[in-house]
């Protein structure tokens, strides 16, 4: 794509701090730092969403992952945790529409990152659960 930033910076027409790359993906410092260390996971192939992958391409895109993980934690002893982050649309904050994996390092509950799942449990009982699982279900291809 001509106006994709991920494409641009794998295309080496825009700079970045690249941590690792090989033949399938490219992985490099998010400009922002939410954590020291936060660094994006991107496909080489212009890949807009998750929905786009099929399995062959997810198993080597993800297959990167684990790797470039233990790296980050490697580079300070003071990261205790990490959180994979991939959004899927604008309304998930997906930004920049070439598929992408945060890899945001934690450091502690005041690092300056953070996330809020709501809990809606009281919401559900074994029907709404039940209906739900089984409207997914019919719709999983192989």
């Amino acid at each position: 794509m001509t106006d994709c930033i991920f494409c641009k910076i794998i295309n080496g027409e825009i700079p970045s701090y690249t941590v690792y790359e090989d033949d399938v993906v490219k992985a490099f410092l998010d400009i922002s730092q939410a954590t020291p260390g936060h660094t994006l996971v991107i496909p080489k192939k212009h890949v807009p969403n998750i929905y786009e992958y099929d399995a062959d391409f997810a198993s080597q895109v993800f297959a990167r992952i684990p790797k470039i993980a233990r790296a980050i934690r490697k580079f300070n002893p003071d990261i205790k945790g990490m959180n994979i982050v991939n959004n899927n649309g604008e309304i998930a904050y997906q930004s920049v529409f070439h598929s992408h994996f945060h890899l945001i390092p934690r450091y502690s509950d005041q690092d300056g990152f953070s996330m809020h799942f709501a809990d809606h449990t009281d919401q559900y009982d074994d029907a709404k659960y039940e209906s739900i699982a089984h409207a997914i279900k019919e719709q999983v291809e192989d």
